[in-house]
Protein backbone atom coordinates (compact mmCIF):
# COMPACT_ATOMS: atom_id res chain seq x y z
CA UNK A 1 0.00 0.00 0.00
CA UNK A 2 1.88 3.68 -0.69
CA UNK A 3 2.05 6.32 1.70
CA UNK A 4 -0.04 9.05 1.49
CA UNK A 5 2.51 12.38 1.74
CA UNK A 6 0.62 15.84 2.35
CA UNK A 7 0.82 17.88 -1.19
CA UNK A 8 1.82 21.45 -1.40
CA UNK A 9 -0.68 22.41 -4.05
CA UNK A 10 1.43 25.47 -5.37
CA UNK A 11 4.63 23.32 -6.27
CA UNK A 12 4.89 22.57 -9.98
CA UNK A 13 3.88 19.26 -11.37
CA UNK A 14 7.28 17.26 -11.98
CA UNK A 15 6.45 16.75 -15.49
CA UNK A 16 5.75 20.28 -16.35
CA UNK A 17 9.59 20.96 -14.48
CA UNK A 18 11.19 19.07 -17.24
CA UNK A 19 9.44 20.06 -20.45
CA UNK A 20 11.32 23.40 -21.03
CA UNK A 21 14.92 21.66 -20.97
CA UNK A 22 13.42 18.09 -22.90
CA UNK A 23 12.23 20.63 -25.34
CA UNK A 24 15.67 22.30 -25.38
CA UNK A 25 17.83 19.31 -25.88
CA UNK A 26 15.26 17.22 -28.06
CA UNK A 27 16.72 17.10 -31.11
CA UNK A 28 20.46 15.78 -29.50
CA UNK A 29 18.88 13.41 -27.20
CA UNK A 30 17.69 12.05 -30.46
CA UNK A 31 21.13 11.69 -31.64
CA UNK A 32 22.06 10.30 -28.63
CA UNK A 33 18.71 7.40 -28.91
CA UNK A 34 20.12 6.50 -31.70
CA UNK A 35 23.91 6.26 -31.02
CA UNK A 36 22.41 4.24 -27.60
CA UNK A 37 20.55 1.84 -30.01
CA UNK A 38 23.48 1.53 -31.89
CA UNK A 39 26.08 1.00 -29.24
CA UNK A 40 24.15 -2.05 -27.95
CA UNK A 41 24.37 -4.38 -31.25
CA UNK A 42 25.91 -7.36 -30.47
CA UNK A 43 26.51 -10.57 -31.93
CA UNK A 44 25.61 -12.30 -29.23
CA UNK A 45 22.34 -12.23 -29.13
CA UNK A 46 21.66 -12.09 -25.34
CA UNK A 47 23.40 -8.69 -25.16
CA UNK A 48 20.86 -6.55 -26.97
CA UNK A 49 17.83 -8.27 -25.52
CA UNK A 50 18.86 -7.78 -21.55
CA UNK A 51 20.27 -4.28 -22.67
CA UNK A 52 17.20 -3.12 -24.57
CA UNK A 53 14.85 -4.74 -22.01
CA UNK A 54 16.46 -1.76 -19.62
CA UNK A 55 17.10 0.84 -21.90
CA UNK A 56 13.73 0.90 -23.79
CA UNK A 57 11.79 1.13 -20.53
CA UNK A 58 10.50 4.40 -20.12
CA UNK A 59 13.53 5.81 -18.40
CA UNK A 60 13.71 9.75 -18.46
CA UNK A 61 17.54 9.58 -19.31
CA UNK A 62 17.78 12.83 -17.08
CA UNK A 63 21.67 11.94 -16.38
CA UNK A 64 22.41 12.44 -20.28
CA UNK A 65 20.21 15.56 -20.66
CA UNK A 66 21.82 17.07 -18.34
CA UNK A 67 25.33 16.37 -19.89
CA UNK A 68 23.72 18.38 -23.00
CA UNK A 69 22.40 20.89 -20.86
CA UNK A 70 25.93 21.89 -19.52
CA UNK A 71 27.37 21.52 -22.57
CA UNK A 72 24.64 23.94 -24.17
CA UNK A 73 25.06 26.29 -21.09
CA UNK A 74 28.65 26.50 -21.56
CA UNK A 75 28.20 27.34 -25.39
CA UNK A 76 29.11 23.54 -26.95
CA UNK A 77 27.81 21.77 -29.67
CA UNK A 78 29.02 19.21 -31.23
CA UNK A 79 29.32 15.29 -31.49
CA UNK A 80 31.50 14.73 -28.53
CA UNK A 81 28.41 16.20 -26.46
CA UNK A 82 26.12 13.12 -27.66
CA UNK A 83 28.72 10.69 -27.03
CA UNK A 84 29.11 11.76 -23.98
CA UNK A 85 25.65 11.58 -23.08
CA UNK A 86 25.39 8.33 -24.31
CA UNK A 87 27.90 6.93 -22.15
CA UNK A 88 26.53 8.30 -19.24
CA UNK A 89 23.23 6.57 -19.71
CA UNK A 90 24.98 3.75 -20.50
CA UNK A 91 27.33 3.65 -17.12
CA UNK A 92 23.91 4.70 -15.42
CA UNK A 93 21.72 1.59 -17.38
CA UNK A 94 25.28 -0.83 -15.87
CA UNK A 95 24.53 0.40 -12.07
CA UNK A 96 21.11 -0.71 -12.66
CA UNK A 97 21.98 -4.14 -13.53
CA UNK A 98 24.74 -4.79 -10.86
CA UNK A 99 21.99 -2.71 -8.16
CA UNK A 100 19.29 -5.40 -9.15
CA UNK A 101 21.59 -8.72 -8.80
CA UNK A 102 22.87 -7.02 -5.68
CA UNK A 103 19.89 -5.95 -3.94
CA UNK A 104 17.92 -9.08 -5.19
CA UNK A 105 15.33 -6.32 -6.92
CA UNK A 106 12.41 -8.18 -8.43
CA UNK A 107 11.04 -4.74 -10.27
CA UNK A 108 12.67 -2.05 -12.64
CA UNK A 109 11.28 0.93 -14.21
CA UNK A 110 8.05 -0.64 -13.66
CA UNK A 111 9.17 -3.87 -15.88
CA UNK A 112 10.35 -7.22 -14.41
CA UNK A 113 14.01 -6.62 -13.57
CA UNK A 114 16.67 -8.12 -15.86
CA UNK A 115 18.12 -10.48 -13.72
CA UNK A 116 14.54 -12.27 -13.50
CA UNK A 117 14.09 -12.58 -16.69
CA UNK A 118 17.90 -13.61 -17.91
CA UNK A 119 19.55 -14.06 -14.48
CA UNK A 120 22.54 -12.82 -12.18
CA UNK A 121 24.73 -13.62 -14.82
CA UNK A 122 23.60 -11.96 -17.88
CA UNK A 123 22.82 -8.88 -15.89
CA UNK A 124 26.13 -8.79 -14.75
CA UNK A 125 28.26 -9.08 -17.96
CA UNK A 126 25.97 -7.46 -19.96
CA UNK A 127 26.29 -4.14 -17.31
CA UNK A 128 30.21 -5.02 -18.01
CA UNK A 129 29.70 -4.71 -21.71
CA UNK A 130 27.81 -1.43 -21.29
CA UNK A 131 30.32 0.11 -19.36
CA UNK A 132 33.03 -1.46 -22.14
CA UNK A 133 30.93 0.58 -24.60
CA UNK A 134 30.82 3.31 -22.78
CA UNK A 135 34.72 3.95 -22.39
CA UNK A 136 34.95 3.32 -26.17
CA UNK A 137 32.81 6.72 -26.90
CA UNK A 138 34.99 8.49 -24.16
CA UNK A 139 38.24 7.60 -26.26
CA UNK A 140 36.34 8.18 -28.96
CA UNK A 141 35.77 11.97 -27.78
CA UNK A 142 39.20 12.50 -27.57
CA UNK A 143 39.03 14.70 -24.46
CA UNK A 144 41.12 13.23 -21.95
CA UNK A 145 39.49 15.32 -18.83
CA UNK A 146 36.64 14.25 -19.99
CA UNK A 147 37.44 10.55 -19.73
CA UNK A 148 39.22 11.57 -16.37
CA UNK A 149 36.20 12.83 -15.00
CA UNK A 150 33.86 9.71 -16.30
CA UNK A 151 36.07 7.47 -15.32
CA UNK A 152 37.29 8.71 -12.40
CA UNK A 153 33.26 8.48 -11.42
CA UNK A 154 33.18 5.09 -12.42
CA UNK A 155 35.47 4.53 -9.59
CA UNK A 156 33.74 6.19 -7.02
CA UNK A 157 30.15 4.74 -7.66
CA UNK A 158 31.82 1.10 -7.22
CA UNK A 159 33.61 2.67 -4.31
CA UNK A 160 29.84 3.49 -2.87
CA UNK A 161 27.71 0.51 -3.95
CA UNK A 162 30.61 -1.19 -1.54
CA UNK A 163 30.11 1.62 0.98
CA UNK A 164 26.59 0.48 0.92
CA UNK A 165 26.75 -3.16 1.40
CA UNK A 166 29.03 -2.07 4.62
CA UNK A 167 25.92 0.23 5.92
CA UNK A 168 23.76 -2.57 4.68
CA UNK A 169 21.03 -3.67 7.53
CA UNK A 170 23.05 -1.57 10.45
CA UNK A 171 20.91 0.42 11.76
CA UNK A 172 23.71 2.50 13.73
CA UNK A 173 24.67 3.96 10.55
CA UNK A 174 24.62 8.19 10.95
CA UNK A 175 23.63 10.65 9.04
CA UNK A 176 26.74 11.50 7.59
CA UNK A 177 27.65 7.91 6.89
CA UNK A 178 25.00 7.29 4.74
CA UNK A 179 25.22 10.97 3.07
CA UNK A 180 28.81 9.73 2.00
CA UNK A 181 26.93 7.06 0.55
CA UNK A 182 24.89 8.37 -2.11
CA UNK A 183 27.06 10.81 -2.78
CA UNK A 184 29.19 8.29 -4.20
CA UNK A 185 26.37 5.77 -5.66
CA UNK A 186 24.14 8.27 -6.63
CA UNK A 187 25.26 12.07 -6.99
CA UNK A 188 28.57 11.16 -8.37
CA UNK A 189 27.31 10.34 -11.74
CA UNK A 190 25.15 13.66 -11.85
CA UNK A 191 27.91 15.58 -11.01
CA UNK A 192 30.49 14.03 -13.61
CA UNK A 193 27.58 14.22 -16.33
CA UNK A 194 26.91 18.02 -15.42
CA UNK A 195 30.73 18.62 -15.50
CA UNK A 196 31.91 17.06 -18.60
CA UNK A 197 29.50 20.02 -20.65
CA UNK A 198 31.78 22.78 -20.02
CA UNK A 199 35.03 20.67 -20.47
CA UNK A 200 33.81 20.05 -23.97
CA UNK A 201 33.37 23.53 -24.29
CA UNK A 202 36.47 25.02 -23.10
CA UNK A 203 35.56 26.58 -20.02
CA UNK A 204 37.40 27.55 -16.83
CA UNK A 205 37.90 25.89 -13.62
CA UNK A 206 34.70 27.66 -12.24
CA UNK A 207 32.43 26.83 -14.72
CA UNK A 208 33.44 23.15 -14.54
CA UNK A 209 33.64 23.44 -10.42
CA UNK A 210 29.80 25.04 -10.71
CA UNK A 211 28.31 22.71 -12.85
CA UNK A 212 30.02 19.60 -11.04
CA UNK A 213 28.25 21.06 -8.01
CA UNK A 214 24.77 21.63 -9.44
CA UNK A 215 24.94 17.81 -10.56
CA UNK A 216 25.88 16.84 -7.33
CA UNK A 217 23.51 18.66 -5.75
CA UNK A 218 21.01 17.89 -7.63
CA UNK A 219 21.43 14.14 -7.50
CA UNK A 220 21.62 14.31 -3.40
CA UNK A 221 18.70 15.49 -3.43
CA UNK A 222 17.23 13.11 -6.37
CA UNK A 223 18.19 10.07 -3.80
CA UNK A 224 17.03 11.73 -1.10
CA UNK A 225 13.48 12.21 -2.58
CA UNK A 226 13.60 8.63 -3.27
CA UNK A 227 14.25 7.44 -0.20
CA UNK A 228 10.78 9.29 0.50
CA UNK A 229 8.93 7.27 -2.42
CA UNK A 230 9.62 4.29 -0.63
CA UNK A 231 7.56 4.73 1.75
CA UNK A 232 5.59 7.30 0.33
CA UNK A 233 4.97 7.01 -3.72
CA UNK A 234 3.88 4.61 -6.06
CA UNK A 235 4.76 1.38 -7.59
CA UNK A 236 4.14 3.83 -10.71
CA UNK A 237 5.89 6.77 -9.60
CA UNK A 238 9.03 5.04 -8.69
CA UNK A 239 9.53 1.78 -10.25
CA UNK A 240 9.96 -0.30 -8.28
CA UNK A 241 7.78 -2.06 -5.50
CA UNK A 242 6.72 0.46 -2.93
CA UNK A 243 8.35 -1.02 0.48
CA UNK A 244 11.25 -2.68 -1.57
CA UNK A 245 13.86 -0.91 0.77
CA UNK A 246 12.66 -1.67 3.65
CA UNK A 247 11.88 -5.54 2.93
CA UNK A 248 15.82 -5.63 1.66
CA UNK A 249 16.67 -4.44 4.74
CA UNK A 250 18.12 -1.24 3.58
CA UNK A 251 19.55 1.96 5.50
CA UNK A 252 18.15 5.06 3.81
CA UNK A 253 17.90 8.62 5.54
CA UNK A 254 14.40 8.07 6.98
CA UNK A 255 15.82 5.27 8.72
CA UNK A 256 18.52 6.44 10.31
CA UNK A 257 16.52 10.19 11.35
CA UNK A 258 13.56 7.52 12.83
CA UNK A 259 15.92 5.25 14.37
CA UNK A 260 18.00 8.24 16.32
CA UNK A 261 15.03 9.68 17.29
CA UNK A 262 13.51 6.83 18.55
CA UNK A 263 12.77 4.74 22.26
CA UNK A 264 14.36 1.07 22.74
CA UNK A 265 11.14 -0.46 21.39
CA UNK A 266 11.60 1.19 18.45
CA UNK A 267 15.41 0.55 17.69
CA UNK A 268 14.36 -2.85 18.73
CA UNK A 269 11.84 -3.17 16.21
CA UNK A 270 13.99 -1.66 13.57
CA UNK A 271 16.68 -4.72 14.85
CA UNK A 272 14.00 -6.81 13.99
CA UNK A 273 12.93 -6.46 10.63
CA UNK A 274 16.17 -4.31 8.94
CA UNK A 275 19.07 -6.09 10.76
CA UNK A 276 17.47 -9.43 11.17
CA UNK A 277 14.87 -9.65 7.97
CA UNK A 278 12.75 -10.99 10.20
CA UNK A 279 9.49 -9.06 8.56
CA UNK A 280 6.05 -9.79 8.60
CA UNK A 281 3.12 -8.11 6.39
CA UNK A 282 2.03 -5.75 8.60
CA UNK A 283 5.79 -4.90 9.86
CA UNK A 284 5.27 -1.68 6.33
CA UNK A 285 2.69 -0.19 7.77
CA UNK A 286 4.64 0.13 11.41
CA UNK A 287 7.64 1.33 10.08
CA UNK A 288 5.37 3.77 8.25
CA UNK A 289 3.75 4.80 11.71
CA UNK A 290 6.73 5.52 13.43
CA UNK A 291 8.40 7.73 10.78
CA UNK A 292 5.28 9.49 10.73
CA UNK A 293 5.84 9.90 13.97
CA UNK A 294 9.44 11.08 14.31
CA UNK A 295 8.73 13.31 11.47
CA UNK A 296 11.55 11.62 8.99
CA UNK A 297 9.78 11.42 5.82
CA UNK A 298 9.03 15.34 5.99
CA UNK A 299 12.53 16.16 7.39
CA UNK A 300 14.19 13.98 4.25
CA UNK A 301 12.20 15.96 2.34
CA UNK A 302 13.23 19.46 3.77
CA UNK A 303 17.19 18.08 3.29
CA UNK A 304 16.15 17.28 -0.27
CA UNK A 305 14.94 20.91 -0.71
CA UNK A 306 18.08 22.52 1.17
CA UNK A 307 20.44 20.26 -1.33
CA UNK A 308 17.82 21.45 -4.61
CA UNK A 309 18.55 25.18 -2.86
CA UNK A 310 22.40 24.86 -3.31
CA UNK A 311 22.18 23.32 -6.58
CA UNK A 312 20.03 26.61 -7.79
CA UNK A 313 22.85 28.44 -6.08
CA UNK A 314 25.38 26.62 -8.38
CA UNK A 315 24.39 28.13 -11.28
CA UNK A 316 24.41 31.63 -9.95
CA UNK A 317 27.33 32.93 -12.07
CA UNK A 318 25.90 32.30 -15.66
CA UNK A 319 24.37 34.79 -16.97
CA UNK A 320 20.16 34.25 -17.64
CA UNK A 321 19.16 32.42 -20.38
CA UNK A 322 16.68 29.60 -21.49
CA UNK A 323 18.97 26.79 -20.89
CA UNK A 324 19.59 27.95 -17.35
CA UNK A 325 16.25 28.22 -16.50
CA UNK A 326 15.06 25.17 -17.87
CA UNK A 327 18.46 23.78 -15.68
CA UNK A 328 16.80 25.16 -12.55
CA UNK A 329 13.39 24.05 -13.68
CA UNK A 330 14.93 20.56 -12.90
CA UNK A 331 15.45 20.81 -9.25
CA UNK A 332 11.78 21.46 -9.05
CA UNK A 333 11.06 18.17 -10.84
CA UNK A 334 12.83 16.32 -8.50
CA UNK A 335 11.52 17.56 -5.95
CA UNK A 336 8.01 17.51 -6.51
CA UNK A 337 8.37 13.71 -7.27
CA UNK A 338 7.27 13.10 -3.98
CA UNK A 339 3.54 14.74 -4.06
Amino acid sequence: MGVVVPIDESRPDPEASLADLVALVSSDMERVNATILSRTGSDVQMIPEVANHLISSGGKRLRPILTLATADLCAYSGEGAVKLAASVEFMHTATLLHDDVVDGSDMRRGKVAARIKWGNEASVLVGDFLLGQAFRMMVEVGSLKALDILSAAATIIAEGEVMQLTAAKNTGTSEDEYLAVIRAKTAELFAAACEVGPVLAGRNGADQAACRDYGMNLGIAFQLIDDVLDYGGTSASLGKNVGDDFREGKITLPIVLAVRRGDDGERAFWRRTLEEGDVSDADLATALEILRRHGALEDTMDRARHYGDMARHSLAGFPPSPMKHALLQVVDFCIARAH
